[in-house]
This record gives structure tokens, sequence and C-alpha cells, in this order.
């Protein structure tokens, strides 16, 4: 299996989960690749898209993915096996809008959600690499069942 790591990220805590998961994949045997500035032209049906993303502003896309998410919503997505995890802030009522979006995309447009997205309250999880990494191991697993 190979990933294609999409990362949506204002502050950086997206970057450090994103290049956790890429050593947690490598370390399990997997290969991927992070792309920092997503761009619709890597866009491969047979590859496991991981969209890791922050919120902000009003339950926003960061800019850095939005390009991609506005492309990626233009695509017929059969096929295409997607994982999501999403960052936020839970005091805010639009704790993981981002992530939640683009969920609701993927699926409009025929992608198939692996596992349940992950959505990390980094009030309750201040280093979310963390936490990403034990949930991602147990995700793998599922996977490959």
């Amino acid at each position: 299996m190979y990933f294609d790591i999409m990362v949506g990220s204002v502050l950086g805590a997206s970057e450090y989960v994103a290049e956790a998961l890429l050593a947690n994949l490598k370390e399990a045997g997997y290969n991927g690749e992070c792309h920092f500035e997503p761009s619709i032209s890597t866009l491969n049906k047979e590859n496991i898209l991981l969209i890791c993303t922050s919120t902000h502003g009003a339950g926003d896309l960061p800019d850095n993915i939005l390009p991609y998410a506005k492309d990626l919503a233009k695509q017929n997505l059969c096929g295409l096996n997607a994982i999501v995890i999403g960052l936020g802030d839970s005091s805010y009522d639009t704790y993981c809008g981002a992530a939640m979006s683009i969920e609701a995309m993927l699926v409009d447009k025929g992608a198939t959600l692996l596992v349940e997205p992950l959505h990390i309250d980094v009030l309750n999880h201040p280093i979310p690499e963390d936490i990403a990494v034990e949930w991602f191991a147990e995700q793998l697993k599922k996977i490959n069942a």
C-alpha cells in the first residue's frame, strides 16, 4: 500500500502529525509521501488518500489545502480509498469543521472512507501526533485484515 498524505496546516501541527504518520508507515513496511502544498496532479486512485488537516477561522480549510479540496470536489472519486484526520479545538463550535467538510465531500463524490475519521482535540492532546500514531497503528491492522 502507498499513502498520499495531503496536509492542511496553518500553524504546523498537522505537518507534525503527517510526518509522524509517514514515519510510522515506513516502519510498518509501507510507503508514502507527505504533500504540504497538495496538488490534484498527484491524485492516484491506486494509492490511499490520507488527508490530515487542521481547521481555522469559522470551520475553514487552511489556505494551503483549499485549492486541492476545490479541485478534488470536481472529480469522480469512485474507487478511491481515503482516511481523514482532523485537528481542532473543541472550545470552538466549528471543531474539526474542515475535516468534516472534506469527509462529506469525499463520500459525496464516491470515495470510500476506510475507517471512521479521527478528530483530535488539541485541548486534550497537546501533542496530537502521539494520539494520531497510536490510532493509525490500530487502523492499519483493520485495513490489512
